[in-house]
């Protein structure tokens, strides 16, 4: 803050800039917490930062860690550098009349990603900050959106001099997380501008981006799952909108996303999914309907036991990133399978097998995994056949 400024004693302000430059005021020399004047993610931030005896008057450096641990952090990040690869592409060209800087930054807020090309005549931080390698974590260079977003998990904006360090105080960031499917942060998106304020809802931007980046790996990390897309809409299945949910082959839910868990009505994010019920309670119907929708993968119409009605569009993903193909005739059932009787002695092989598969299915509640067990053949069977009997009913 400039000596001599002044500032109203009351809350309302000139400028955001006289706000903020108040809320410094009363926190940093008179000790008073600034509610209501600047966020709470950076009021927290900034506590943390002044425990950890930080000055905020210095000035920070944006160095890189060492080389190891840059190499380190690109080889451990590779998945969401691939997911992210098409999305930083768009995110540049959105950007490209802005004042505007992606970057992309691992769980711990090193950068593995940067959009930036050249500095503009303004900029004296730019060319510093997106280098691949620069540590944007919270303990490394103060408040800022991609430090508090890597610490919290939560999306994040920091404008002017709400950054802790006098000389970030150019900066205007805004960031939002990106989880993997195990519902843990797996890295952050980060819009910055330096000098320029964004003309623009950063914060919305940058969600809708990280959001497809998210939906993008939590597929490619999908091994062995039921990828269930959703939206109130079918035109919506394929943007940074649609829920996303996967489902394990005995019919767990196994994780979903931010999307998925607002319109399943799950409060609790990813982590949870797994101690929730089974996929009927969820979705109303059996593993085997959703199963039978993947081939074709068309969007279906789905109403939820919470009276929602969705537009729903499933894949079945294998550990090499395709669905199983679709069997043209099942193999003989097992020796291990019991027999079914049938008043007809003639009946074939194939109508055995069906037989077998569809008593079993229904003895242990449409679990795929239990029904392979009990007939001793693999769950890939049990899915052919299931897949068999949808492309035969339509």
């Amino acid at each position: 803050m400039t000596h001599g400024q002044h500032l109203p004693a009351n809350p309302f302000y000139a400028s955001a800039a006289q706000r903020i430059a108040l809320a410094r005021q009363r926190y940093f020399e008179e000790g008073i917490r600034p509610s209501g004047m600047v966020s709470e993610a950076v009021i927290q931030s900034w506590t943390r930062c002044l425990h950890a005896r930080q000055d905020p008057s210095r000035s920070v450096e944006f160095e890189p860690v060492t080389p190891s641990r840059v190499h380190g952090a690109l080889r451990l990040n590779q998945q969401l550098l691939a997911a992210a690869t098409d999305e930083m592409a768009r995110l540049q060209y959105t950007l490209a009349g802005t004042s505007g800087t992606a970057m992309l930054t691992d769980a711990q807020g090193i950068i593995i990603g940067s959009t930036f090309v050249q500095a503009r005549s303004h900029e004296r931080l730019m060319p510093v900050t997106t280098r691949i390698g620069v540590n944007l974590s919270e303990e490394a260079v103060g408040t800022t959106a991609p430090g508090v977003t890597a610490r919290t998990a939560r999306p994040c904006v920091v404008s002017g001099a709400e950054h802790y360090f006098g000389n970030v105080q150019a900066m205007h960031c805004a960031a939002a997380p990106i989880h993997d499917i195990r519902g843990q942060l797996a890295g952050v998106l980060d819009l910055s501008s330096e000098g320029r304020p964004f003309g623009f809802d950063a914060g919305s931007v940058v969600g809708h981006y990280a959001a497809e980046i998210e939906n993008r790996l939590l597929c490619a990390q999908s091994t062995e799952h039921l990828v269930v897309r959703m939206q109130i809409a079918p035109n919506l299945l394929d943007t940074p909108m649609a829920g996303l949910a996967g489902i394990t082959g005995d019919g767990r839910l196994d994780w979903f996303n931010g999307a998925a868990a607002r319109l399943l009505g799950l409060r609790d994010g990813m982590a949870t999914a797994q101690a929730r019920g089974g996929v009927e309670a969820h979705f109303g119907v059996p593993l085997s309907t959703l199963i039978g929708w993947s081939t074709p993968a068309q969007p279906q119409p789905l109403h939820l036991p919470n009276g929602l009605m969705l537009w729903v569009r499933c894949d079945w993903r294998s550990r090499d990133g395709h669905r199983p193909v679709h069997a043209v005739a099942p193999k003989p059932v097992a020796a291990s399978v019991p027999p079914v009787e049938r008043p007809d002695s003639t009946a074939s092989l194939r109508e055995t097998e069906h037989q077998a598969i569809v008593q079993a299915l229904a003895e242990h509640g449409g679990n795929v995994s239990k029904t392979a067990r009990a007939l001793g053949v693999s769950r890939g069977r049990v899915y052919r056949h299931l897949r068999a009997e949808a492309a035969a009913a339509t």
